[in-house]
């Protein structure tokens, strides 16, 4: 397992110029904050002015220095100077072309020319930095918002189709659901041996595989790097950040296998029925204490984290999300809760499940996972309740008809529409979304449509997804200061895996680098998730979710984890693990494009963010680049150029905070 300092081991000569590269990076003044701007820290460059052979001419008295990246002779001249080892009195590095450059001051936003091409033999020529068109840019940046990381072939389907087109038929597509680990078995033992103690189930991975969350984390990794309904994948994804269960908490496979499976069939229904399945979750009613809630004393758990996290929130609110009245007035008080309890008592769990001691309390039935909860009428309280939205639940209700009272005050709410739309574009696109973003999306939730999207019914799902997506905001090639986010480890491994060609089983992604960052999917470690909605940046008055998991130390595990799928080539397959791929890239396809650094950074650039990267960093990682060359590296020279142009291209603000 990686330490702290992993991507220190492993090829000496290779991390060298992955550290020359980070340190030039740094040097150029390339800083991560909140908004992910590059900054430039200083105007003075130096800028490439010449190849080997060539004559240049300064402007003045200036420094310049003769050949390449990490072998410099280095002079003060003026005047019309030969690039020649004559001139500069030394060969700096022989058998290599090299280069002449001058130190001189350039406007920040002024691409700056760079020699990257050098091959024995050859003269090198500069290569100007590219540009993407408003198109390429426009469906890159959709790629990375609606799916688990761009490609080149996603990038170019979205551009043919055009976004509205697209998302709709991703809508269209069936899901790929979860289906790997043990089944209900193992709430149906009736041997007073544990399960994983019987010898018909002993063995290494009994409890991987019946109990644990493990075999939805291959599921869900296949499905996020390899599979095609990437937008209903990604709003599940989504969801289950806000409609939280944990594998921490809950066991049985098969139960948190069901709960995942309803979030991507209801990704693109109704939020209504969304809440009911959640409501009715034994797996929920496992997690958050509502199953054979008793109407004698009922747990509150369930009904407050209802409020506060899948529906109204804390605070009154304005259409657009911000306070009402400019301070936070609570949306509800303890009463509130208390009355919701009450009315949400009355529920165990399907039939279908046995104990060898029978079922607790008396007149319910055994813990079972699959399908909804039943309901237990003795244990309801039917008395009048005050709800939400001045709804009144009338006494004498059954548990379902109460149910469907509490679904109505909930769905009712002015607050739901903007509390669950700006977690969905936090999600999804942005998390600081303007005011009168949140508010078009509030308005697609309330109303149920948005231009062809939606049936009309308050809570649709297609319709508020293709808000977020669709907006201005989201789609404009011109983002907003303070819009972007912050990567998500989830989004940041899977990203760099589709966007390199390459594929994971899940495996190394979660005890080892979800746990290292943080992020182990389905073990969350509470009902919050991995971090709240509204976590601080500090000195800054945006809020970032996803800085909530972010430290220095996580910083370097990202580039750790960058090491591991450049140097140590990823993870082969386990033999413990069902079909299993292993976590490994594919850079096969871009060593066409080495023998040109700037060519080939570009075009992983556009992969990784949708554009170039800015001049002053895209320099320092074409020097990088070039070091590498038939002289340095006789065999796999054009290989290495792409594992460090991949490399220090991924590991840049710019990719890092996604805009």
């Amino acid at each position: 397992m990686a330490t702290g300092y992993g991507w220190i081991q492993g090829d000496a000569a290779a991390n060298l110029r992955r550290v020359r590269g980070m340190l030039a990076l740094l040097a150029g003044g390339v800083l991560m904050g909140a908004s992910g701007a590059g900054v430039a820290a200083s105007t003075l460059q130096w800028v490439t002015v010449a190849s080997e052979g060539s004559n240049f001419k300064t402007s003045g008295s200036q420094s310049v220095r003769y050949g390449v990246t990490g072998k410099w002779v280095q002079k003060t001249r003026s005047g019309v100077v030969a690039c020649t080892n004559a001139s500069f009195g030394r060969d700096p590095a022989v058998g290599t072309v090299k280069r002449c450059e001058v130190y001189r001051a350039v406007a920040a936003t002024t691409p700056v020319a760079v020699a990257p091409v050098v091959k024995t033999g050859a003269t090198a020529t500069p290569t100007a930095t590219v540009t993407a068109d408003a198109a390429t840019r426009n469906a890159a940046r959709l790629a990375m918002q609606a799916s688990f990381g761009n490609t080149e072939a996603l990038t170019a389907d979205i551009k043919a189709k055009g976004a509205a087109v697209w998302i709709a038929a991703q809508m269209q597509l069936a899901a790929s659901r979860y289906s790997s680990g043990g089944n209900a078995s193992v709430h149906q033992n009736t041997n007073t041996t544990s399960y994983c103690d019987q010898p018909s189930h002993a063995g290494p991975n009994c409890w991987r595989d019946n109990f644990s969350s493990i075999p939805l984390v291959w599921d869900f990794y296949r499905n996020a790097t390899t599979r095609q309904d990437q937008l209903r994948q990604r709003v599940a994804f989504a969801l289950q950040q806000i409609l939280v269960v944990s594998g921490v908490d809950v066991d049985g496979t098969y139960g948190l296998r069901n709960y995942q499976n309803t979030l991507l069939d209801n990704a693109f229904g109704n939020y209504r029925q969304m809440l009911k399945k959640v409501a009715l979750s034994p797996v929920m009613g496992d997690y958050l204490n509502n199953v054979n809630n008793d109407k004698a004393a009922p747990n509150e758990n369930f009904a407050r984290e209802l409020l506060q996290l899948f529906s109204v929130g804390t605070c009154l609110l304005n259409a657009d999300g911000s306070l009402r009245g400019g301070a936070c007035a609570p949306t509800y008080d303890n009463d509130t809760v208390r009355a919701y309890a009450y009315a949400l008592t009355g529920w165990t769990y399907p039939a279908g499940g046995a104990t060898p001691w029978g079922c607790w309390p008396k007149g319910t039935n055994c813990r079972f996972h699959n399908g909804d909860m039943v309901a237990v009428e003795a244990r309801h309280d039917t008395a009048a309740r005050q709800l939400l939205s001045g709804t009144s639940l009338r006494a004498g209700l059954t548990a379902p008809a109460a149910l469907e009272v509490v679904l109505d005050s909930l769905m009712a709410h002015p607050n739901t529409a903007p509390f669950i739309g700006r977690q969905l574009i936090q999600q999804l696109v942005s998390s600081n979304p303007s005011p009168a973003y949140v508010s078009r999306v509030s308005a697609a939730f309330t109303t149920g449509k948005y231009s062809t999207f939606g049936t009309g019914q308050r809570g649709d799902l297609a319709a508020t997804v293709a808000a977020v997506l669709l907006d201005p905001e989201a789609r404009s090639t011109t983002v907003m200061a303070n819009g972007g986010k912050l990567r998500d480890p989830v989004l940041m491994f899977t990203s760099v895996l589709r966007g390199l060609n390459g594929q994971s089983d899940g495996d190394a992604l979660s005890w080892w680098w979800g746990e290292e960052l943080r992020e182990h999917v389905f073990r969350p470690p509470t009902v919050f998730s991995f971090y709240s909605p509204d976590y601080p940046v500090p000195g800054t008055t945006l809020v970032g979710p996803s800085f909530g998991i972010h430290n220095a130390g996580s910083a370097l595990q990202r580039l750790n984890f960058l090491t591991y799928l450049f140097e140590w080539g990823g993870s082969t397959p386990a033999t413990s693990v069902p079909n299993a791929t292993g976590t490994r890239i594919d850079l096969s396809r871009f060593t066409a494009d080495a023998a040109d650094a700037g060519k080939l950074v570009d075009r992983l650039s556009v992969i990784a963010t949708g554009v170039p990267l800015p001049a002053a960093t895209r320099t320092e990682i074409v020097k990088a680049v070039s070091w590498w060359t038939a002289t340095t590296d006789k065999t796999n020279w054009q290989t290495n150029r792409v594992k460090t142009a991949a490399y220090l291209v991924f590991a840049t603000p710019n990719f890092q905070v996604e805009r």
